[in-house]
């Protein structure tokens, strides 16, 4: 049975970039039913049992109910630690020079990042992956992932996004765009770069 991982820092933490009442519905309220819906889900599958990453890996085999409900338990999981308070800024070391390398420049990379969320319909995320030790910009739908083995581009996540309302709404109402530019200053690079190390060993 999965359970609900405790945020590595306060609800407030991240004001006021991310608001404390956002927070509390997304974590405590969101990523809770994501959970409890999964363990309903899984009950009598060939997904009980199975890591979070083995079930994404073999996605294609699984009802509708277990893609959304663990690729959203997945994506919040990530999510939550890739932010903190004391954070954003720019990365350093050899996250840094892979950006620049792959994108022109930290503004460049931001620019596409940013384009990537603002541009996806509806609901969904924007993601850095390592795909073949390269970094690669892309988005999906809903709860799906990069990981799961229908995804259009394939890859390992070490910075998402949120891009559903319930991500920005009580805060930015329509304004996407805004929630994005905050979002860089809650943005834990010395996780993403742990991230980025273990995908290109």
């Amino acid at each position: 049975m999965f359970e609900l991982p405790k945020l590595p820092y306060e609800l407030n933490a991240l004001e006021p970039h991310i608001d404390a009442k956002t927070m509390e519905i997304h974590h405590g309220k969101h990523h809770q039913a994501y959970i409890n819906n999964l363990n309903n889900a899984i009950k009598g599958t060939a997904a009980e049992g199975m890591t979070l990453l083995e079930m994404m890996g073999s996605m294609s085999k699984f009802t509708p109910a277990i893609r959304n409900n663990g690729g959203g338990h997945f994506n919040h999981s990530l999510f939550w630690t890739i932010m903190g308070p004391n954070a954003g800024g720019e990365p350093t070391g050899a996250l840094k020079d892979a950006i620049v390398a792959t994108f022109g420049s930290f503004d460049a990379f931001k620019e596409q990042f940013a384009s990537a969320g603002a541009t996806r319909f509806g609901s969904g995320w924007a993601w850095l992956i390592v795909h073949d030790h390269k970094l690669v910009i892309t988005s999906t739908p809903n709860q799906d992932n990069p990981l799961m083995d229908i995804a259009e581009v394939k890859g390992t996540p070490i910075l998402g996004l949120d891009v559903w309302e319930h991500a920005y709404y009580l805060h930015y109402q329509n304004r996407r765009p805004d929630y994005i530019g905050a979002f860089w200053n809650v943005v834990n690079w010395n996780k993403v770069s742990e991230l980025f190390a273990e995908a290109t060993k």
